[in-house]
């Protein structure tokens, strides 16, 4: 668990205006310390036993994702119906896709004064 809560705080405390604290017993990463945009579940959660994300997502995006990889992408519980999607860290992780997964949260969440501080949507 360590090793991918470190990698995933190194992601997402990069953001502007990033805080962590624990929520529901998991990591979290808030905006201005109020707005959630990325949960790390590293033993799982209920049903989901293996390590994975809540990441906030684009609208439309976590249909796509689950299109095109359901076996790595997923629509998670409690925040599934909000466009929320889950992202599977077990097995092969390509940390730069988690990288840009976390920055389309971001985005997602953060006030637009900030989202200009990261410069042009790649």
């Amino acid at each position: 668990m360590a090793d991918l809560l470190a990698r995933v705080r190194a992601i997402c405390v990069a953001f502007p205006e990033v805080t962590e604290r624990p929520s529901h017993g998991a990591p979290t990463w808030f905006v201005r310390d109020r707005k959630t945009f990325v949960m790390l579940w590293a033993d799982g959660h209920h049903d989901n036993g293996f390590p994975h994300l809540w990441c906030a997502a684009p609208s439309g995006a976590q249909q796509e994702l689950i299109a095109s990889d359901g076996q790595r992408f997923f629509r998670p519980p409690y925040v599934g119906h909000r466009g929320w999607v889950g992202v599977r860290l077990d097995g092969d992780v390509d940390w730069a896709e988690i990288g840009e997964v976390c920055e389309d949260a971001y985005r997602t969440i953060a006030p637009a004064s900030l989202v200009a501080r990261l410069g042009p949507d790649a």
